[in-house]
């Protein structure tokens, strides 16, 4: 089980990037704050300052169609917002 599973690319997450030095990730719901950083540190090489997590419930949608009302819904989803110590920078479109 991977606790990282992708890094957020957003307008917003660049630019809390740009100016904070915030890197936000999407991570296994399961997961706490203490997880997030060691997995973050193994991964990038950098040295993590604060972890700050949020939780995302699933949305529910339905619609009616031939057959009737059709119900779904999307899993459940965590955030992490990684701030990195003094100096420390994660190049995340770097190739491996």
């Amino acid at each position: 089980m991977s606790i990282i599973i992708k890094p957020i690319i957003s307008e917003k997450a660049n630019y809390l990037t740009d100016l904070r030095g915030h890197y936000s990730f999407l991570v296994d719901p399961k997961t706490n704050k203490i997880q997030i950083r060691k997995a973050i540190e193994v991964a990038y090489g950098v040295k993590v300052a604060d972890v700050r997590t949020m939780i995302y419930g699933p949305k529910v949608s339905s619609k009616h169609t031939k057959k009737g009302l059709q119900v779904g819904k999307t899993s459940k989803l965590k955030k992490a917002v990684v701030t990195l110590a003094e100096g420390e920078v994660i190049d995340i479109f770097a190739t491996n």
